[in-house]
Parts: C-alpha cells; structure tokens; sequence
C-alpha cells in the first residue's frame, strides 16, 4: 500500500463535485496518516489564496475551507507555477503554507517510490 499520495486537483468551482471529491479525499488521506501533496492547478488555483475556499458551495459537502485547513496542517499543498502565472498570483498572494512549484517538483514526487498519485 502507497504510504504516499500525491493529488492533482484540476477543478474549481467549473466542476465543483470533482474539485470537494480532490479536497476530501486529501484529508481523509491527512486524518489517516497518509504523506499527502495536494497540487493546485487550473481553477483550484484560486484556492491558494485567502478566503477564496469560504467562496465554495457545494450542497452535502465538507465545507472546502475545513477541508483545505487540514490539508495544510498535515500535508503539503503546491499551487503550480504556470498557473500561479496566468492568474497573476504571486508567492506573497497565497495562503500561509502553500508553495508555489513546477512540473518538475510534481514528477519528482509523483515518481517516488510507495507513491499513489491522483489526478481529478
């Protein structure tokens, strides 16, 4: 069993059952002492920054900033590069914790050894 997981969560509000499945799979993975990386692509990037999770709905779900508050307590969350870039989000825009990395960083941790990764 993967003792590692890593998560690429290409949706947000677009597709918002996909993006809550990513976050709460994520911290499930966190509360059960799992290694977790959750990547922040696409729309979910939006979520790297500040109140911007309190902004999610989504009906009989976790509430995303519950979600994405555990996550960081526990794991690793990397907002991608390109995509920080194209929303013009900077290093001191996002959430305390939260990393801004490339392709490179992704495959370097998707490749590992005991590593699942995931992409929704």
């Amino acid at each position: 069993m993967a003792k590692k997981l890593v998560i690429k969560v290409t949706a947000g509000a677009d597709a918002p059952e996909r993006c809550s499945q990513a976050f709460t799979v994520a911290a499930v993975a966190v509360a059960s002492g799992v290694d977790v990386s959750l990547w922040l692509t696409g729309e979910s990037s939006w979520f790297a920054l500040p109140g911007r999770a309190a902004e999610f709905e989504l009906p009989h779900a976790a509430p995303l900033p519950d979600l994405l508050e555990s996550i960081l307590a526990g794991g690793r969350i990397t907002l991608c590069t390109q995509c920080a870039a194209r929303r013009e989000i900077t290093e001191k825009d996002v959430l305390e914790g939260v990393r801004i990395a490339g392709a490179q960083v992704f495959v370097s941790e998707s490749v590992q050894d005991d590593v699942q990764a995931l992409v929704y």
